[in-house]
């Protein structure tokens, strides 16, 4: 499964308003012995990427039993996390800083879901 974003997403995701602000939804589903490994990611992110990029983490909770969902739907953590543009989101995931702490994202992650959403009440 993959978990983080490739070549073609990132194409897509930047021909969609590239200097609007972005809102992601994080869906995260750990591997065994990920949430320590995650954990070390955030912290890692934290102290190396997210002020050089304006990045804001809204919400991080753990996941429960969820209401409605098909069975294996749940999901261990959500996060949502505000980027000023999707333009900066895709230079972060480029950036050697962001690189060389990125393999404790994968290792942590059996599956992820990173949604990019954006505020209704503009075109509809």
């Amino acid at each position: 499964m993959a978990v983080d974003p490739d070549g073609d997403f990132l194409t897509a995701f930047l021909a969609d308003e590239p200097d609007r602000p972005v809102v992601m939804l994080n869906l995260l589903r750990f591997a065994e012995g990920g949430r320590e490994l995650y954990r070390r990611y955030t912290e890692a992110f934290g102290e190396r990427v997210a002020h050089h990029y304006g990045v804001e983490v809204l919400y991080a909770g753990d996941g429960s039993g969820a209401l409605v969902a098909e069975p294996g739907q749940e999901w261990d953590a959500v996060l949502l996390v505000r980027y000023p543009s999707r333009r900066a989101f895709a230079r972060m995931v480029a950036d050697p800083r962001y690189r060389q702490i990125s393999h404790l994202r994968a290792g942590a992650l059996s599956e992820a879901v990173l949604q990019p959403t954006s505020p209704w009440g503009r075109d509809r």
